[in-house]
């Protein structure tokens, strides 16, 4: 029996805090890049996860992820926390264990908030994120890393290529469907407030993301020191990538596009950061700037308005990197690990394919009826008209840059009257 080792507890708790950081560093990446009359609720989309699905996690998350159950889903043996205390869980203490997975399915919800920011009424996210956390991420993290049929089969994911990024990703693209476009997409430019703002988040993300992949290895030791480093070494390739084709393609190296990069890297290395050598972190962030520019790219000319490329960013990077995992994992660099199709397994490829596929298509499936049952109780998105004041004011009655003396408050009746969800619009044209 195991028992709880300092020097792993003292990363963890570390870690736990860099994790949890990582949400506030959303909001300032996501709320930079909208229009000023939105940031605020840009930024609450991701605040208020913190509580939502901190308190969903707590209540009913933890146990349906973590607990022993079947191969599709835990059991209750953790419901409302019972059970879980001080006792070690591995070589740290149970309930920190709890804690820090928490911060993963805090920051996973919050990163759906991207493609339906500046017209997702506020009330409607919040039931869709707690309802989101219980019937999609608990699932696939159980699958993954909770004992279930992929963790069976041996699909590696060190810290969240499926759980996180393909979940998160396909989940943004199905609610961007279904909420349908902003009402002047295409019809004008939606152009960013404050590039230093998302600067900042792409910053404090990447100083976040180092207990991202690093606290995954649960211990203090040689594996977190080669998840902290691929974290390091991969969006460096990643940035650098991304800037080069800004400039080849546009004969300029954009802001925005750098912090992009960053991300990108990010989310790629997370499922092969405990699984790969530092070189090869290096070819993951490089290898994974191509589809996700060419989809950022692509989107751009579609009537799809995935208002923050979650999916091209997040799904793309997060299928890219696990995919990578299954050709470059090296077992000389993580003895619990598997070879990948590099280095002779063969099966290690079909495997990531499996776990990217099956992951997305119940992730798809679910979010689009969850959003269609909370459809028929309650409109989720705003009027056109509260839609064309601002987010900001309709859902907050605030202002993140107040005009003269104290905010504009929106009329009651103006803020409150549902309306219908539109009509779905799949035709692709030219924006």
């Amino acid at each position: 029996m195991q028992s709880i080792n300092p020097a792993d507890t003292a990363w963890l708790l570390v870690a736990t805090a860099l994790v949890l950081l990582m949400t506030p560093a959303l909001a300032f990446f996501y709320g930079g890049l909208v229009r000023n009359k939105n940031s605020l609720n840009t930024m609450m989309m991701s605040f208020v996860a913190l509580g939502v699905v901190g308190l969903t996690w707590a209540v009913a998350g933890y146990s349906l992820a973590f607990s022993e159950g079947g191969p599709l889903l835990g059991g209750l043996t953790y419901l409302g926390l019972q059970g879980v205390g001080t006792e070690a869980k591995g070589t740290i203490p149970h309930v920190l264990f709890m804690t820090y997975q928490a911060t993963f399915a805090i920051i996973t919800a919050a990163l759906i908030s991207g493609a339906v920011v500046e017209r997702m009424r506020f009330g409607p996210y919040l039931a869709f994120i707690a309802l989101w956390t219980l019937l999609v991420y608990a699932p696939v993290a159980h699958w993954v890393w909770g004992g279930g049929w992929l963790m069976s089969r041996g699909v590696l994911d060190f810290a969240g290529g499926t759980v996180v990024h393909i979940n998160a990703g396909v989940s943004a693209l199905v609610a961007a469907l279904v909420l349908g476009s902003r009402k002047d997409y295409g019809r004008q430019a939606v152009l960013p407030h404050n590039v230093p703002f998302t600067l900042l988040g792409a910053g404090l993300l990447w100083f976040g993301w180092f207990g991202f992949n690093g606290g995954s290895a649960l211990a203090a030791n040689g594996l977190a020191g080669l998840a902290f480093s691929n974290t390091f070494l991969a969006p460096t390739a990643a940035l650098v990538a991304w800037t080069l084709l800004d400039y080849f393609r546009t004969g300029r190296a954009t802001a925005v596009g750098a912090a992009t990069g960053i991300v990108v890297g990010l989310v790629a290395i997370t499922p092969a950061a405990g699984f790969v050598s530092p070189g090869s972190a290096l070819l993951v962030g490089a290898i994974a700037t191509l589809p996700s520019y060419f989809a950022i790219a692509l989107r751009s000319r579609t009537r799809i308005d995935d208002s923050l490329d979650v999916f091209a960013g997040h799904g793309v990077g997060g299928l890219t990197g696990a995919l990578l995992t299954g050709v470059l994992a090296q077992k000389a660099w993580n003895s619990g690990g598997s070879d990948g199709l590099l280095y002779g397994n063969f099966s290690q490829l079909g495997l990531q394919a499996l776990g990217c596929v099956s992951a997305a298509l119940y992730t798809a499936v679910t979010t689009f009826v969850i959003l269609k049952a909370l459809a028929l109780v309650t409109s989720l998105r705003a009027l056109p008209r509260t839609e064309g004041i601002g987010m900001d004011v309709s859902q907050h009655g605030e202002e993140a840059y107040a005009s003269g003396e104290g905010s504009i408050l929106l009329p009651p009746e103006t803020a409150l009257v549902p309306e219908p969800v539109p009509a779905l619009r799949p035709q692709v044209a030219s924006s």
